[in-house]
């Protein structure tokens, strides 16, 4: 018997590249459908426009260094989250249940997971989604109901069973009336009036999902979601519309946003920025954010996480404490007395405090040229990382915002195809506020993603991503001259990188750095109440106002130019960023949006 099977396998291995040959000749796309080495899933030898069903390997992502004991306190890190009635606990286990492929290799698609391991008492909301070409690293959350003083304000429970499920989309492409075990099959949860939805159900059987399979949640408890991020359009001959697949985020995030990502993901056959979807997210109706870090878990945070930042080998510009900038020659001037500068205390207790940005103070460096070089360059040995605390997603996680300052920001390199031009003033100002972000899980203290800001936006990076250095502390590039935030190090295209057109961005590993894990200080956390330093508190320009005569510059270039390729090239310079001909004096940490408000992603 055992003879026979292996046999079979040999003789599957064999034929296994011809039937890859076949549906590539023939196909328009078409492929056979296969799970793993054994020809099984939606009708066998039949061509169809769905793609390779292929189960990926449970490579689970895990930190280079375990997760350590947080300081206690709090509810910070201890697996489950109150919200108001409901109790949720993160899931990072999963089950495979079905998955889409566009490449031989699997890595071009996604697959779809039900979470497993669930705590007793508690109920699924959804099934989750991921990429195939990143490592199994998500979550789901799971809830059950907790007595409140408020419970009996409501007739209705937190938690009911659906009524029913509707079909929304099956990769079953034969007849009718035939079914296929091993397809692929999405339902949406109909939930009883009064309740939503916050989740779709994935099965590899034609049956409908048992309506114990998830829960839907008592409207109030919800909050409304937005989808994001598209993971696959999957194609079907017998629809004219592809089934989009997105993640799914809460529509209301930032400090004070209560919305709570369930981690579920979306899928429906057309999709329009804006548009309200057929399932919610949760609400945080507990005030308190018991689920925060204390001061003493922060700073174990911050000690373990604690990111390296790496400047330019080449970087003239280097970051400072702001002290050090006061005290060694930063002037403060006012629409009153502009031709006179006010030397500002270490502390920056003179400064004008609270207001907004009304253009009627800023700073500016000595006129003294010595001074005002030396300013200019920085002093590594005294910068920090300023950090503000905050609440991300309801409250499940903590982001640590780390703010560096840079008395200088350079001039900027204008990358154009293979010509990269130098300019000499332009982009230059004083005071140069960057930040990157941690964001951090409130149910077990893991590092889940980082933010990298780059100018005018930036990026997410989830942690299987990063590039980690010491333990579980991972690198940050800071861009020469604009000291823009990256993951690795690069030649990165502020612009059009398509065209190879715009503003660049050279990142690279060099001895200029600062142990964030070591050198910082926390500024700012309003759910603890933290006493924020004066200097935080003024809201007007940390540069003056500078118009840059750019056009006169790269015009100068342009002219030595071949006369065939001039007009080309300045059609080319109208796509340059809008940076290069003016810069507002930049605002300090709390004039930026993200302050309050989510990051740019």
């Amino acid at each position: 018997m055992l003879s026979n099977f292996n046999v079979l396998v040999k003789l599957l291995a064999i034929l296994r590249p011809i039937f890859r040959f076949l549906s590539d000749y023939y196909g328009a796309g078409r492929r056979i459908f296969w799970r793993g080495d054994n020809m099984l899933g939606c009708n066998c030898f039949v061509w169809s426009r769905v793609t390779d069903l292929i189960q990926p390997g449970s490579d689970y992502f895990s930190l280079p260094d375990p997760i350590p004991h947080w300081p206690q306190g709090s509810g910070f890190a201890t697996s489950r989250i109150g919200l108001g009635e409901l109790e949720v606990c993160q899931i990072t286990r999963f089950e495979f249940i079905w998955g889409c492929n566009l490449s031989t290799d699997g890595k071009r698609g996604v697959s779809f997971y039900k979470p497993i391991s669930i705590p007793d008492g508690f109920f699924c909301l959804g099934h989750y989604c991921q990429s195939n070409k990143n490592p199994l690293r998500g979550f789901v959350l799971v809830a059950r109901e907790i007595a409140t003083q408020n419970s009996s304000c409501y007739n209705l429970p937190p938690l009911s069973k659906p009524v029913d499920y509707s079909l929304l989309w099956s990769s079953n492409e034969g007849d009718d009336d035939e079914s296929f075990d091993g397809c692929g099959y999405f339902w949406l949860p109909q939930s009883p009036e009064g309740y939503k939805s916050l989740g779709f159900v994935v099965t590899n059987k034609s049956e409908k999902p048992d309506l114990d399979e998830v829960k839907c949640v008592r409207s109030d408890l919800t909050d409304t979601c937005e989808a994001y991020g598209l993971l696959m359009d999957i194609h079907s001959k017998f629809s004219k519309m592809p089934l989009t697949i997105r993640n799914t985020r809460p529509l209301h995030r930032g400090m004070y946003g209560r919305g709570v990502s369930v981690g579920t993901f979306f899928c429906g056959y057309s999709f329009s920025s804006g548009e309200e979807l057929s399932i919610a997210c949760l609400k945080n109706l507990d005030s308190d954010l018991h689920a925060m870090p204390n001061i003493d878990q922060i700073h174990a945070l911050v000690t373990h996480y604690g990111p390296t930042v790496f400047f330019h080998p080449d970087e003239v510009y280097l970051p400072s404490s702001v002290s050090w900038f006061f005290e060694n020659g930063a002037l403060l001037y006012s629409n009153s007395s502009s031709s006179i500068g006010q030397a500002i205390d270490s502390q920056g207790s003179n400064l004008p405090n609270g207001g907004t940005n009304d253009g009627t103070y800023w700073i500016d460096l000595p006129c003294d040229n010595n001074r005002r070089q030396n300013l200019k360059k920085g002093n590594l040995e005294s910068a920090k990382l300023y950090i503000h605390v905050k609440p991300a997603l309801g409250g499940t996680f903590t982001d640590i915002v780390m703010w560096v300052f840079c008395p200088f920001n350079g001039p900027g390199t204008v990358k154009v195809g293979l010509m990269n031009i130098s300019l000499s003033k332009v982009g230059e100002h004083v005071g140069d506020w960057e930040h990157f972000t941690l964001r951090v899980s409130n149910f077990s203290g893991e590092l889940w993603s980082v933010y990298f800001s780059q100018h005018s936006g930036g990026e997410w990076v989830e942690a299987f991503d990063l590039e980690f250095i010491e333990g579980n502390k991972s690198v940050i590039y800071s861009s020469k001259c604009g000291h823009a935030s990256y993951s690795r190090p690069g030649s990165y295209i502020q612009g059009s990188s398509k065209l190879g057109i715009g503003v660049r961005n050279d990142a690279a590993l060099s001895s200029f750095c600062v142990h964030s894990s070591r050198k910082f200080e926390i500024v700012a956390a309003e759910y603890l109440g933290v006493k924020e330093p004066c200097w935080l508190q003024y809201m007007r320009k940390w540069g003056p106002s500078i118009v840059y005569d750019s056009r006169t510059e790269l015009d100068k270039i342009i002219d030595v130019l071949p006369p065939v390729v001039k007009n080309s090239m300045r059609n080319i310079l109208n796509k340059l960023p809008l940076e290069l001909y003016g810069e507002e004096g930049p605002t300090g940490p709390k004039e930026k949006n993200n302050w309050i408000g989510d990051e740019r992603w």
